[in-house]
């Protein structure tokens, strides 16, 4: 396949495998990343992997940005995608409520539809997680159906609770804890997506395929949910 090999730093480059985003990308995506940490090995200090991007950030003192470029023509030589190691499935629960997601109605407005069916619609959608970024443990998914991708809010709230889970265009993500945030919010998940206990840290990861779970308030709670409205955070 194609690729390119960009500078990020002088010990980072960015594998560019795609242009475009598209679920068909991350089988690639995976097996990609399998074979830059087996080459790399110790001589790897992170690799991020994005929609359609990897960034390889290396050791300066074991290897040169010359060396680098090379190891990772030798990770993605005769590169397959890889079909039989998909990621983990996630059920979420997210309690759908004008009170945690007050963009429920707007995006109804917008369908010409029932709250009802907003999340009907958003639920019964298997989701794809892409990346992490924005915030430890802050996974972006998709894709939502075109009907329902909505541009982020003009201006972000300063105050976004932990667990709301939100649509911006084709993406939707549920926010690990309290922060500002403009996403199109439309309920709230009791899922604890970051804890520093968990072996990497984050619930989801990129591979992973996620299908949020509609439940009701005493369940919500029952799971450890905080129901105050979100105007009560501001």
């Amino acid at each position: 396949m194609s690729y390119r090999i960009e500078t990020v730093a002088i010990d980072c480059l960015m594998v560019r495998l795609f242009d475009a985003i598209d679920e068909a990308n991350m089988p690639w995506m995976l097996a990609a990343s399998q074979r830059l940490r087996a080459v790399f090995a110790g001589q790897l200090v992170d690799l991020v992997p994005s929609y359609t991007t990897l960034m390889v950030h290396f050791d300066l003192l074991q290897l040169s940005p010359d060396q680098a470029r090379t190891l990772i023509r030798e990770a993605l030589e005769n590169l397959q995608p890889d079909n039989g190691s998909g990621g983990r499935q996630h059920e979420i629960p997210v309690w759908y409520d004008l009170s945690v997601g007050p963009e429920l109605s707007l995006l109804a407005e917008r369908c010409a539809t029932s709250v009802a069916d907003i999340v009907r619609r958003h639920s019964e959608r298997e989701y794809q997680v892409f990346a992490l970024g924005f915030a430890p443990g802050f996974a972006f998914m998709g894709l939502v159906e075109e009907a329902l991708a909505a541009p982020r809010l003009a201006t972000p709230r300063k105050r976004v609770a932990a667990g709301s889970v939100g649509i911006a265009e084709r993406q939707t993500a549920a926010y690990p804890a309290v922060s500002p945030g403009g996403w199109n919010l439309i309920g709230r998940t009791p899922s604890k997506l970051f804890d520093r206990a968990r072996d990497g840290y984050s619930l989801l990861q990129p591979g992973d395929r996620v299908r949020f779970v509609a439940v009701d308030r005493a369940t919500f709670i029952n799971l450890g949910g905080d129901d105050t409205p979100l105007e009560a955070l501001a």
